[in-house]
């Protein structure tokens, strides 16, 4: 399990990839975001993986980011790779 990255599910897919990057852009130490996309339809898949600097922003983004409101529906954080997935 990485500790460094989260998984972060219930993006609404009516979200454009800006307003998203936007939302995980409010964290301190974001290193990368990646945001799958359907390959047929080009749409959001409704998750994104951000990858952060160390543990501890990680941690910090993990609290702030669950549960936090975005186009009506609260976003699940989560340590990527964990078994509460």
């Amino acid at each position: 399990m990485e500790k460094n990255k989260l998984f972060v599910g219930n993006i609404s897919f009516d979200a454009n990839e800006d307003e998203v990057r936007d939302v995980f852009g409010e964290c301190e130490g974001v290193s990368e975001v990646a945001i799958p996309k359907d390959r047929e339809s080009g749409r959001m898949r409704g998750f994104a993986f951000i990858t952060f600097e160390n543990d501890d922003l990680a941690s910090q983004a993990k609290d702030s980011l669950n549960g936090k409101d975005l186009k009506g529906r609260a976003l699940r954080a989560n340590f990527a790779n964990s078994p509460t997935n």
